[in-house]
């Protein structure tokens, strides 16, 4: 078929770092992405899957179609889960052209204005540990306030005004709020923890936002792993958001801006290696290099900070893959976990970093504990960094569907490293099919009573010798 494509027709995109052609002719249109793909899973939709978004960004490229209506709307139905480049047999780098394309919509295409807000709120408070901090406060006082009937069915009444895909999105938030400990939300990490025993390591440790405030016994437990292991772990007070967040939904340049300040301040520490327990930090981090490679100041900065980062299974799978005589191996004793183990790949993990064999050679470190897996392993769970909260509808039916396969494993225990993740399979695993604490059918306890953790608080547990904390 001939194009009729004018080479002088102008492309859609603006000149900042548009879609490459060469990355964009990769793509073969084979359709080994489609069973992959979260949204065509669902929807059956072509221009809701990678092949499909990507010929959208063919036709961008060239001119032919603008970037407003269609093209927006099914770049923004995409979650950036990243399964289809670990699906793909010719290698496109659908990651690097989503990355390309979502700037140029915040760019170049005007939100309406309920949408807008939404966004901007979202940014005012998530990267921002102190805001969050504050946010905990109002935020635990609603939790329990929300349990008194009377105030519960008047927070029921109030939104009715409210359009009703802004009230879906409000809704969404709510349930996805995890319980809040005003003393967590405010507690700290020691900026230095000695390695037990003879040192192996000195890392650095990201503490993350989200993390620090909601999850912060995730930080506890993976400090004290590392320290357990023989390192040495330094937390930098003054450290700020890294800038995943933004840079998963196209907010370029305060996502650049931050990338530079997580840079600064761990390039100076002398230590083996920055360490991150949240898989989508530590997929824009080790990205770093690449999203500076064009400023001259930063470009080898960079590079240089990315070849540093590493996942926390990484760092300890490293340890003891290490020979003995190089002090090599687990080095702190273990009790038992009795249980079945069912570990969900985070997207950013598994497919953003290919970090998939360190977490489950670190669980299998733990006697007795049988590990499973979870059907359908490499779909989203619909988390996807705001994806749940911008996109609650899709997102639930992927929370739905994860849900119901990891019952079907029949997990004693659910870990996965990143806390959205946590938090959606939280909002739809709370009981078995039979009930939300129904045992039936279910070969063990109620959904409701199954722990969901990240793998470092499973590890940590066994190497105290305590109680796997609750959910």
């Amino acid at each position: 078929m001939t194009s009729t494509h004018d080479p002088a027709q102008p492309s859609a995109f603006d000149g900042v770092h548009p879609p490459e052609r060469e990355l964009l002719d990769d793509c073969v249109h084979c359709g080994f992405c489609l069973p992959t793909c979260p949204t065509y899973v669902l929807w059956g939709e072509e221009m809701d899957s990678p092949r499909g978004r990507i010929l959208l960004m063919d036709l961008a490229e060239k001119g032919d179609i603008g970037l407003d209506g269609p093209f927006t709307e099914h770049i923004d139905n995409c979650l950036g889960c990243m399964a289809c480049v670990t699906a793909c047999p010719s290698g496109v780098q659908y990651d690097k052209l989503l990355e390309s394309v979502r700037p140029q919509i915040e760019r170049n295409v005007p939100r309406n204005r309920a949408d807008k807000l939404f966004r901007d709120a979202i940014f005012a408070l998530f990267p921002y540990r102190r805001r969050l901090r504050a946010a905990a406060l109002p935020g635990a006082l609603y939790q329990k306030l929300r349990a008194v009937p009377a105030i519960r069915k008047l927070a029921e009444k109030l939104p009715g005004r409210l359009p009703a895909g802004t009230m879906r999105r409000l809704a969404a938030v709510e349930s996805l709020l995890p319980p809040v400990s005003v003393r967590e939300a405010f507690a700290t990490l020691p900026v230095h923890t000695p390695a037990v025993g003879r040192r192996r390591a000195r890392v650095a440790l990201l503490t993350g936002c989200v993390q620090d405030v909601f999850f912060h016994r995730v930080n506890e437990a993976t400090l004290r792993v590392l320290a357990a292991e023989g390192c040495d772990v330094l937390v930098p007070r003054d450290q700020q958001c890294c800038g995943a967040l933004e840079v998963h939904a196209g907010r370029a340049e305060s996502a650049l801006a931050r990338a530079r300040r997580t840079i600064a301040r761990f390039e100076t520490l002398d230590v083996d290696a920055v360490v991150t327990n949240v898989a989508g930090c530590g997929s824009s981090m080790k990205d770093y290099g690449h999203l500076l490679a064009d400023d001259p100041e930063w470009a080898d900065r960079a590079a240089a900070f990315s070849a540093r980062c590493r996942d926390v299974h990484e760092v300890l799978a490293e340890l003891y893959s290490r020979p003995e005589s190089e002090d090599g191996g687990p080095r702190a004793p273990r009790t038992p976990v009795r249980g079945r183990v069912a570990y969900h790949d985070a997207c950013h993990l598994g497919h953003a970093q290919g970090v998939r064999s360190q977490p489950r050679e670190v669980l299998r470190t733990v006697p007795e504990v049988e590990l499973v897996d979870i059907a359908e392993a490499s779909l989203c769970c619909g988390s996807a960094g705001i994806y749940n909260m911008i996109m609650p509808d899709a997102a639930a039916e992927l929370g739905e569907r994860k849900a119901g396969k990891i019952r079907d494993a029949k997990p004693d225990v659910v870990v996965t490293a990143n806390p959205g993740c946590l938090l959606q399979i939280a909002k739809y695993l709370p009981g078995s099919p039979d009930g939300p604490n129904s045992t039936e059918g279910t070969g063990g306890p109620g959904f409701a009573d199954v722990p969901l953790l990240h793998p470092v608080q499973l590890l940590d547990a066994s190497i105290r010798g305590a109680a796997l904390p609750h959910r």
